[in-house]
């Protein structure tokens, strides 16, 4: 197994972990879209893109990096209708699969869009570094892509280098909600999380908070036996 077990990561400490390379993700395409995907891409997208710089109405700004298929940041949007939320997603499957929630078939030009939700279809990392300081009143990073071998934990967005650009783009006291079913995961974040000073990082839950709404990742780790846990980092 060597270098490649899972958890080599958290066991080998974290000096010897590479920064994160220029980006964090794979492939951008899972199954060959059909005609009505290509044209949300095509047309709705655009309208929702996230403008870098642009005046809100709404008075607080949260952000959701990785959003899979949508329903977290959708129920997110409903539920707090007076919060931006800018949603971030590199998977065009899952942009499509967000957007077919928004707009009918035909609308994809015309149908309304809320006007607090903006897409961003690139590495959170390139926007963090554009947003101005203590802009985020929330953090989500729901079960992201565990990288679980040791040779990919520089790929990890819980990781030591992202940290203090994260603490610069949140106000004090803004939360940093994470949650991971992969063991390997959980062990890092724990690693990561206990040896830094930027954030309160309080031991995680088991059972999902109060507030954070169901993804359908979550229910795919507990049909199969795996035990998600919740962290919330508190912004120093």
């Amino acid at each position: 197994m060597g270098e490649d077990r899972p958890g080599a990561g958290p066991q080998g400490g974290l000096r010897s972990v590479k920064p994160p390379p220029d980006r964090l993700y794979g492939r951008g395409r899972g199954h060959k879209l059909r005609a009505r995907q290509e044209r949300l891409l095509d047309v709705t997208l655009p309208r929702l893109i996230f403008a870098p710089g642009e005046a809100w109405p709404q008075q607080e700004l949260w952000l959701e990096v990785g959003f899979g298929s949508g329903e977290h940041a959708l129920a997110q949007m409903a539920a707090h209708p007076d919060i931006g939320l800018i949603a971030c997603e590199v998977f065009d499957n899952g942009i499509c699969s967000l957007l077919s929630r928004l707009v009918p078939e035909g609308g994809e030009a015309t149908a309304p869009l809320p006007a607090n939700l903006r897409l961003w279809p690139d590495d959170a990392r390139t926007l963090l570094t554009l947003l101005p300081d203590a802009s985020l009143g929330c953090l989500f990073l729901l079960f992201p892509d565990p990288w679980p071998k040791a040779r990919h934990a520089k790929r990890r967005f819980v990781h030591p280098a992202l940290l203090p650009l994260l603490a610069r783009v949140l106000k004090p006291g803004a939360e940093w909600r994470v949650a991971s079913d992969d063991p390997t995961y959980q062990a890092w974040v724990d690693q990561v999380m206990s040896g830094q000073v930027l954030f309160d990082a309080p031991a995680p839950t088991r059972k999902r908070p109060p507030g954070w709404p169901p993804t359908r990742y979550e229910a795919k780790a507990l049909r199969e036996g795996r035990n998600p846990l919740y962290w919330t980092f508190i912004r120093r």
